[in-house]
């Protein structure tokens, strides 16, 4: 891979919640290439390059835990939102302290998560294409812990630790054997733009995971809509 890199992430808890899962969050059994994929755009970002996951590396066994969080009920309305874009006077705030906004809702999450993401990156356009420029720059920024916001584990609130692994080091060992099909797992979502930059559709792809010896493969052909 000519612009590949391997990051190591773990953390104590994560949560990378399945879309059909309405009310309550219930995690997958592993890491999803978007999450991988939120955690390398939080360490180096950049318009001119886009981050894409080639394998996903299960180090530690899957462990389930159910807790219980205070979220709120609802959401600020669009409307609010386009009115505060026009006039730059409109509130935007949700008081969680309002007793009909705060609620509690249970969570199936992964415990003490470890996995190694293997990546590279493409060009999003002509501009800015210094091969070398890109991967020196992530690389120095990982060595030193850099990030420009803290990497998550699917949730703000489940840090994500994270170490480079230099190019001669050994991939760590899974713990897994075996293979395992997770079913179709969400790979990553495309937000359609218009010509004045704004969303005007978000389009889901998905995959069949499929995890050999703890280790998950990304291949293109494989992703469907």
């Amino acid at each position: 891979m000519p612009y590949g890199i391997k990051l190591k992430v773990w953390g104590d808890f994560a949560c990378f919640t399945r879309p059909e899962m309405k009310v309550e969050r219930v995690s997958y059994d592993v890491m999803t290439p978007s999450a991988a994929r939120g955690i390398l755009e939080g360490i180096y970002w950049k318009p001119a390059i886009r981050w894409v996951i080639d394998r996903i590396h299960v180090l530690n066994p899957i462990r389930f835990m159910n807790i219980r969080r205070n979220e709120v009920a609802s959401k600020i309305p669009l409307k609010k939102v386009k009115a505060a874009m026009k006039n730059g006077r409109t509130p935007l705030e949700i008081f969680v302290d309002d007793v009909k906004q705060r609620q509690q809702r249970a969570a199936m999450i992964l415990r003490n998560v470890s996995y190694v993401i293997e990546a590279h990156f493409e060009y999003t356009s002509k501009e800015d294409n210094n091969d070398g420029k890109h991967l020196d720059e992530f690389n120095r920024r990982a060595r030193k812990g850099k990030c420009f916001n803290q990497p998550y584990l699917g949730c703000r609130e489940f840090p994500a630790h994270f170490r480079l692994l230099e190019a001669d080091e050994p991939l760590p060992a899974s713990r897994l054997r075996g293979t395992q099909n997770l079913g179709y797992m969400l790979c990553d979502i495309d937000f359609q733009k218009d010509t004045h930059d704004a969303v005007v559709n978000m389009q889901p792809y998905f995959f069949p995971a499929v995890m050999k010896d703890g280790i998950i493969t990304l291949n293109k052909e494989e992703i469907k809509a």
